[in-house]
């Protein structure tokens, strides 16, 4: 479990979405010690930033979590509750900026609970906690790297450190794990979000924005919160493919443009697929043969788009390509159906 060097970033998990970012629900609940910096910091999106001349009364403003020099024995520590609960399969303790202050160690324990109860109790319960990453060198201003063997659902971790010092983001990588007991009993359910477990495969481009933003939970705060492809300077179209949550037959679509005025597309399909076996080249398999769900279809400038009647039935399907023409800005994907 050593960590990247820098410029070895890509690791297989990496490409796995972050359980616990604060955009799909994540929330650092309680820390020992936030002298300097606070633990929400450490979920939001992006790197971190550094400001030189910036300055708080308590000391040097630091884009991350940070804590007191350490004058007695012991470590600080950090709960966070996951907002998608899962399997996690890696982590990623970034120590951008933190250079001459970052923490010598980390280890990371995550437990599994029902209901909400306090971050008080479950930090005095130490039997509740398993070690996924035994306490581990970290590098300052860097990326640290831990794959995880572990296929266990969890609901909470406990980053520690030792014995004191910054980390600036804190990536939780994984696979959801919803309660799909619950989500059958609700109807019909979203088979392509995040939340309950879907996955955005692959996609020709996200230049502009993320092709993991499409399943995100709740509208968009914003244009940069969707997925939206370069202008398209060559004839084709721009498309991204969905794997579900499992396999399932859709009755109802969702194509948001939400905050896409000048740059929506002009028109959308979908395409559906249903694959016994793992796909990674999707880009490339030009024998997969795809099934029309929805044919081109007039879209609208900041518009959530509802498709019922004019989705066909072709029964259980496992992947969706939705494609855009020509290019183009997407806030929202749902595909609600009914599970196999």
């Amino acid at each position: 479990m050593q960590a990247e060097a820098p410029g070895a970033m890509h690791v297989a998990f990496a490409d796995l979405i972050d359980l616990a970012a604060r955009k799909v629900g994540g929330r650092a609940l309680l820390a020992n010690d936030e002298f300097f910096a606070p633990k929400e910091a450490m979920l939001e999106p992006g790197r971190g930033v550094f400001i030189a001349d910036k300055y708080t009364e308590r000391g040097k403003w630091m884009d991350g979590w940070e804590t007191r020099r350490k004058r007695v024995p012991g470590y600080d520590w950090c709960i966070v509750k996951l907002g998608l609960p899962g399997a996690i399969h890696g982590i990623d303790v970034d120590t951008n900026h933190f250079i001459g202050n970052f923490p010598e160690y980390a280890s990371l324990e995550a437990c599994e609970v029902d209901g909400d109860p306090s971050a008080e109790s479950l930090a005095e319960d130490v039997s509740r906690w398993t070690e996924l990453v035994p306490r581990s060198r970290l590098r300052g201003g860097s990326r640290n790297l831990f794959a995880v063997a572990n296929e266990r659902r969890f609901t909470h971790v406990r980053l520690n450190i030792f014995p004191d010092g910054g980390v600036a983001r804190l990536r939780i990588h994984g696979q959801v794990l919803p309660d799909w007991h619950a989500l059958k009993k609700a109807g019909l359910v979203d088979l392509a979000a995040a939340a309950n477990g879907g996955s955005v495969v692959t996609c020709n481009d996200q230049f502009f924005g993320t092709k993991d933003n499409l399943i995100f939970p709740g509208r968009a705060a914003n244009m940069g919160e969707g997925w939206e492809t370069r202008r398209k300077r060559v004839p084709g179209f721009d498309w991204i493919v969905v794997k579900l949550a499992t396999a399932g037959t859709l009755r109802r679509a969702e194509v948001d443009t939400h905050f896409f005025k000048g740059n929506f597309p002009d028109r959308c399909s979908l395409e559906g697929i249903h694959l016994e076996e793992p796909l990674l080249d999707f880009a490339n398999a030009t024998h997969l043969q795809w099934k029309e769900l929805l044919p081109q279809s007039k879209l609208q400038a900041d518009h959530c788009h509802v498709f019922e009647k004019e989705l066909k039935d072709v029964g259980p399907i496992t992947h969706v390509r939705l494609n855009i023409f020509p290019d183009g800005g997407v806030s929202r994907l749902r595909l609600f159906g009914e599970p196999a």
